[in-house]
């Protein structure tokens, strides 16, 4: 059997991989060792949140498949942070655990040049340092000429409660056992990572006049720049809040030398930022309360594993199942609630990402590729960002292309990988708005103006799209004109009325451009004046840009200043050692991590703004000699 892309692993990463080289028209087989598991959410039934919702629309404005997937599945749906600016608005939706994966395998197995194998990959064959194929655990070998790994938390898996230590994946599956040595005989660093879940409940069992409601938004929205929702917006399945309280706290106080992080039976590092309630109430002894979310499953009531289920948003914890009833039924609301599913945590292996480059290929062996959580990431997000350039780059690797390479002032997916890549990682990385430093620039109702046109030169995005695509952005620009065009003049009439809506009257003419600008004024009170023939999307996208065009202006400036570091490139062969003067620290780390241009080269922690001017003068004095 030969392929042109083998992809190890059918979760999100692997989905979006498969998908992306098999609809650029390579022949993929994906390998995974239960089909039934293909896209499985595993932890939480939610897709997106603050920032992570964003990459999932760029994953759409790119061609990939969660968003639309995501909409098919939603339950319930919030644009976040409404009251705050949309540098950090996203989009956040239960998603149906039952619908979800099977949505995305339909997809999957109605895709041409796209063949699903069930089985594990134990081995990778590599000649010469470069992929040659993959071995399965029953000896049979194919031959690939791109591999990318998406291996989840498979990679030698281990399920921990309390003391006891159990060898699997998410739901007690075979884990893979000979995979992480295989790349660490090839020389590559692995670590020792942690991630964990809250125990699920028995939803009749609950008593939810003591917890408060928690309602989606009164209005459709989407992941999807499709704009097609499957949901009813006015009938969205409710979520509850509740909280911890000193008798929660008490008993996991009391049991933290039974917990496997506390009695020291867990060998991987654990998120920070998405720590055990355990880590929650010992590093922050001070709060009272911890708020936690319920949140339904699915409403597949055939499913036995979900159709009845509420997730505990914000309980993880490795504490044995004793211990989790009592720190379950002293929730108010939980006192006899029935857990159907006991939390967990789970360790695995992942790679040192400082080991690959930005396109996600492995320095130490050509054409393997690497995406999620094997490159140290948490979150499904994060994951499919990944897929989706790894797959995309394969492709482009096999055509002998240039690989795609999302700028950080472009995407969060840009973020993300040179994070990964440049900087490396202690714990599960995961997305937050903090980490982009052009955040107003990436916003979640501008992904297809930032991306949708690499989508349509790459091929994932079709003519009928792009000029869907194009007819907006004429829209938009047809608007501006109209605001530019369009004046208004301190009459009576008008004064009055903008006095009502607590905005100084005019002195002199405006254009409905400049009025705008004020921060009292939204498009809707625009519409006052004159009629607006344009969608509610390009509205926004219109208000945004002339509102916050002073701080946009600004990002954008700092963001070319960054690019024209990015534009100075390394030579691939340079001798660090030769380079005069530069701290020892830095030399050690440019050597290690090896940057393709002074941006990067900048941004490793360790190389100072010093190292960066010798280096720039050491390039410099080279270019001459050439």
């Amino acid at each position: 059997m030969e392929y042109e892309v083998i992809v190890v692993g059918g979760g999100h990463a692997g989905c979006e991989a498969a998908l992306a080289t098999a609809r650029l028209g390579h022949k993929t087989l994906l390998i995974t060792g239960n089909i039934n598991n293909i896209a499985d959410m595993p932890c939480n039934p939610s897709i997106g949140g603050p920032a992570k919702g964003i990459i999932v629309r760029e994953i759409d404005a790119l061609g990939g498949e969660m968003g639309r997937n995501a909409d098919k599945a939603t339950l319930q749906i919030k644009l976040l942070n409404t009251k705050k600016g949309p540098a950090v608005q996203a989009l956040r939706a239960q998603g149906d655990k039952v619908k979800y994966p099977k949505e995305m395998l339909k997809t999957i197995n109605s895709t041409k040049n796209l063949e699903v194998l069930e089985s594990l990959v134990e081995h990778l064959i590599v000649e010469d340092n470069k992929i040659k194929g993959v071995e399965l655990e029953d000896g049979r070998k194919i031959s690939t000429k791109a591999v990318i790994l998406t291996t989840g938390t498979y990679l030698k898996g281990s399920i921990l409660v309390g003391s006891s230590k159990t060898s699997g994946g998410p739901h007690g599956e075979k884990p893979s056992k000979f995979l992480s040595d295989d790349l660490r005989n090839l020389g590559f660093t692995i670590l020792r990572l942690k991630t964990g879940t809250p125990p699920r409940i028995d939803k009749d069992t609950i008593d939810y006049s003591k917890t408060q409601i928690e309602r989606g938004d009164d209005k459709p929205l989407t992941f999807s720049f499709d704009n097609k929702e499957y949901y009813d917006y006015k009938n969205q399945e409710l979520c509850y809040l509740v909280y911890t309280n000193d008798k929660t706290h008490k008993i996991i106080k009391d049991n933290l030398d039974k917990s496997s992080m506390y009695g020291g039976y867990v060998e991987g590092v654990g998120p920070r930022y998405c720590p055990s309630i355990e880590d929650k109430v010992v590093r922050f002894s001070d709060k009272e309360r911890h708020q936690l979310f319920l949140e339904p499953e699915s409403i597949d009531e055939t499913s036995k594993d979900y159709g009845n289920t509420m997730y505990l948003q914000g309980f993880s914890t490795s504490m044995p199942h004793v211990v989790q009833e009592e720190m379950v039924h002293s929730l108010e609301g939980l006192e006899n609630a029935k857990i159907l599913k006991y939390a967990y945590a789970i360790e695995y292996d992942a790679i040192d990402p400082r080991q690959l480059n930005q396109s996600l290929e492995t320095k130490l062996v050509e054409n393997l590729f690497t995406a999620g959580q094997i490159n140290g990431t948490s979150g499904y997000e994060e994951a499919a960002g990944q897929g989706l350039i790894a797959g995309i780059n394969a492709a482009l690797k096999i055509e002998n292309k240039k690989p795609l390479i999302l700028k950080r002032n472009e995407a969060y997916i840009g973020v993300l990988i040179d994070d990964l890549v440049t900087k490396g990682i202690k714990d599960p990385y995961r997305m937050l708005t903090s980490r982009a430093e052009y955040r107003l620039l990436l916003r979640n109702d501008n992904a297809d103006i930032r991306l949708r046109e690499y989508g349509h030169e790459i091929g994932l995005i079709n003519d009928e799209k792009y000029e869907v695509f194009t007819k907006k952005l004429n829209d938009i620009n047809n608007l501006y004109e109209l605001l530019k065009n369009n004046k208004i003049t301190p009459k009576k009439e008008i004064n009055e009325y903008l006095e009502s809506i607590n905005t100084s009257p005019l002195k002199d003419g405006i254009t409905l451009y400049e009025l705008l600008k004020r921060p009292e004024i939204s498009i809707n009170h625009i519409e006052h004046f004159i009629e607006i023939p344009f969608s509610d999307e390009v509205k926004e996208q219109v208000e945004i840009n002339i509102r916050y065009s002073g701080y946009i202006e600004k990002a954008t400036k700092e963001a070319e200043k960054m690019l024209s570091l990015e534009e100075k490139l390394i030579p691939e062969d340079i001798d660090y050692s030769k380079i005069p003067n530069i701290a020892s620290e830095a030399r050690e780390k440019l050597e290690k991590i090896r940057p393709t241009s002074l941006g990067q080269a900048s941004r490793i922690s360790g190389v100072n703004p010093a190292d960066i001017s010798i280096l720039m003068v050491y390039l410099r004095k080279g270019e001459k000699n050439v």
